[in-house]
């Protein structure tokens, strides 16, 4: 016979086996810190931002932002927390305006593409916004 748990206490014992940790870290990436004193997500998050400083100073991009948070809206409006009380959100990596093109670029550099990131692509896709995704090279 099986032994039954719930996620609660599923969740417990994997936190005491030292496997819990923080859920947003992909694929063992590592907090780094930049010469400017940004933290960022990942080393190659980093490296990126530091490219993406000098196109900006080139003048090839601008308004460089990072961490920019965008509202998720299905058919019927906002998309909300289980609670009900916020609508869910896509933290876009880097969001800057391509000069020659004249648009607006939302970016995300990833090493690996979760399953909410495919889903939140998506229903970004479905509202008209597309997600550049930048892989590290190497």
């Amino acid at each position: 016979m099986t032994e039954r748990m719930t996620a609660e206490q599923y969740r417990d014992a994997h936190l005491a086996k030292g496997q819990g940790g923080d859920k947003r870290r992909v694929r063992g990436a590592q907090r780094t810190t930049t010469a400017d004193g940004i933290t960022h997500d990942s080393k190659t998050e980093a490296e990126r931002w530091e490219e993406l400083k000098l196109l900006q100073l080139a003048g090839q991009i601008c308004g460089l932002r990072r961490q920019v948070d965008i509202g998720l809206i299905g058919r019927n409006g906002p998309i909300m927390t289980d609670s009900g009380e916020r609508q869910r959100i896509y933290k876009a990596d880097f969001v800057y305006v391509d000069n020659a093109l004249g648009i607006t670029v939302i970016e995300d550099r990833k090493g690996h593409e979760t399953d909410v990131f495919k889903l939140k692509k998506a229903i970004l896709a479905a509202q008209g916004m597309e997600i550049l995704v930048t892989k590290a090279r190497g």
